[in-house]
């Protein structure tokens, strides 16, 4: 396999800054953002590789198959925290740090082996969007740092022997989290306010 083109799945804010990125790597390379199912599906050809950035698409096994090679997700959590709102949990878990991982996509969410893991402290006043902010960032660099390998490098990265734990968190969870009741003290609606951003 020879890497022609990255398809991009990914946000339209993040799209344009991680475009850049891969270009500077690699001037020849075709790069295409998509944001939905139906333009990944339509960019999906021979010499293309995937890469997911913070992304809310479930990318189907069906599409994944038809890839030459994996495609990479980088996920906005560390490998304790698969699924969605990794970062509302750890805070609602009131954790000392958290992290970044970029993995090899799998038709199952937040399971395929892990090529890329970072940790770092969560500064004691974080809230939901000061974390978010860090993470992103920290998400970036790391894309950064990758690009060169993404866009020249046709192999697979290897896998590195950490495996992924803890419970899949979903939409629904997340959403229960912001559900106040009578009974619950201020100090609790509190601890979900920064969790969360918003309850109600």
């Amino acid at each position: 396999m020879t890497i022609n083109k990255i398809i991009l799945l990914t946000g339209p804010d993040e799209a344009p800054v991680l475009t850049r990125m891969l270009l500077r790597a690699n001037g020849s390379l075709a790069v295409r953002p998509v944001h939905d199912p139906a333009r990944l599906e339509a960019e999906i050809a021979p010499g293309a590789r995937l890469i997911s950035f913070c992304s809310g698409v479930i990318v189907p096994a069906s599409l994944l198959a038809r890839l030459e090679g994996p495609g990479y997700n980088f996920h906005p959590g560390p490998p304790e925290r698969p699924g969605r709102y990794p970062s509302v949990f750890a805070l609602f878990d009131n954790a000392a740090d958290f992290g970044i991982t970029v993995h090899e996509m799998a038709p199952q969410v937040d399971s395929g082996p892990i090529v890329m893991t970072e940790r770092f402290a969560i500064p004691a006043d974080s809230d939901l969007r000061a974390l978010e902010n860090l993470t992103l960032t920290k998400l970036a660099e790391s894309f950064k740092r990758m690009a060169p390998y993404f866009a020249n490098v046709a192999r697979p990265l290897p896998h590195l022997p950490i495996a992924w734990t803890g419970r899949r968190t979903r939409r629904a969870d997340y959403e229960a989290l912001r559900i106040i009741t009578p009974e619950m003290d201020a100090r609790e609606i509190a601890r979900r306010e920064r969790c969360c951003g918003s309850v109600g």
